[in-house]
Parts: C-alpha cells; structure tokens; sequence
C-alpha cells in the first residue's frame, strides 16, 4: 500500500518554531505526502514552502479545545483561507454536545462548513471522538451528514483516546460515503495506519509521517 497520499503530516507543538515547519514542509514534498498540518500561525509559511508542489497546506481551527465562539472560528477560518490554507481541521464545541445544546451544535458546523465551501476548501471536522458516547457521536454524524461536510476527523491528539480501528468503523457506519474520514491521534506505526485505512480512513493525521511510510 502506498501510504503517502494518505498522510497529513502534522505539527501543532505550542512550543513549534518556523525551522519545524520548514522541515516538516521538506519531508513531506520529499515523501510526496497528501498534506502539512500546521498552526494557524505558520500557514504562510507553510504556503511558501510548498508553492508548486501537490502538497496541501492545512490549519486547525478552535484547536485544541473548540470551546472558542463561533464567529471566533469562523473568522479563524477566513484569515487561514486568505493566508493560503486549502484545508481546515475545525474542532467542534464538545462542551455544546455534552450539554445536548443541538440547535448550537448544528448552527455552528453549518457556519464553519460554509466559510470553508463557499470559498472552495475543505472541511474536516474534528469531533474528539474519545471524549464521546456513542450516541454523541452518531448525532454529530448525522448532523454532518446533513450539513456535507468534507471529512469528519476522529481526534484533535490532546485530548481523550486517539483513533481507534472500531471508532473509525463506526464512523463509516454512521457516515455517507460522501463524507471522508481522517485518523488522528496516536498513529506512530504502519501496521496501525494501514489497519485504520482498512477500518475506513481516507486521511491519517501524524507527527511521524515519514517513519509510518518507510515502515
């Protein structure tokens, strides 16, 4: 299996500097990896990097936790689009799906949704799957089904349990084949990415790209 095209390799580090990310944009046009992953900060640097390569440049937004307002994110996601982002990696308001505020849940991946769309990028919305019940995750399921998001992300990595191989199969359960899956959180070796990939994962979202796809 060719691993490559399925890696977001990833740095979001609170302490990552301008040399991580020109390393990490060197490994992934040299790998020729689907994406980078970096902090909203380096997004412009990211772009200049990577400028005529296939190599995506994407940011996350509300991260880690994805309590910040909605208008907040939804203008994090204008600036990182303006500054040349193609992908966005949004965190949804766990503290809304815990309180089973729907109505809040749903306006804001259709806001979040549509800054992305209506400029042309896409939309992986991270929902932090460890932090979940099952029926929390089948509603914000459906609720993305509904809206069309892009990809629905398992994990931020920070928070709660990564990706697992029966949580992405849930997913691809509960989602239309239209909307994609990214892996996120934990993925360190081959043998799990590709057990994911198999599980459903379109995308695998790790900070050790490069050791997964040389085995």
């Amino acid at each position: 299996m060719d691993l490559a095209r399925y890696i977001d390799a990833t740095i979001l580090k609170p302490d990552t500097t301008i040399a991580d990310v020109k390393k990490l944009c060197e490994e992934a046009k040299q790998n020729d990896f689907m994406a980078v992953c970096v902090p909203p900060f380096f997004v412009k640097d990211a772009v200049k990097e990577l400028d005529g390569t296939s190599v995506k440049v994407c940011t996350v937004i509300g991260f880690p936790m994805g309590y910040s307002a909605t208008p907040g994110k939804v203008e994090e996601i204008k600036k990182a689009i303006d500054e040349g982002a193609t992908e966005l990696d949004c965190v949804i308001n766990i503290c809304a799906v815990k309180s089973k505020q729907w109505n809040y849940v749903r306006n804001e991946i259709d806001s979040m949704a549509m800054a992305c769309q209506m400029r042309g990028k896409t939309i992986k919305l991270i929902i932090e799957t460890g932090l979940l019940a099952d029926a929390e995750i089948a509603k914000v399921c459906e609720m993305a089904a509904e809206v069309k998001v892009n990809f629905v992300k398992t994990s931020t990595g920070v928070n709660g349990k990564g990706a697992t191989v029966p949580i992405v199969e849930m997913l691809r359960k509960k989602l239309p084949a239209s909307v994609k899956i990214k892996a996120s959180g934990g993925i360190r070796e081959r043998k799990f990415a590709e057990e994911l990939i198999a599980a459903g994962a379109d995308r695998i979202g790790t900070s050790v790209g490069v050791a997964i796809v040389n085995g």
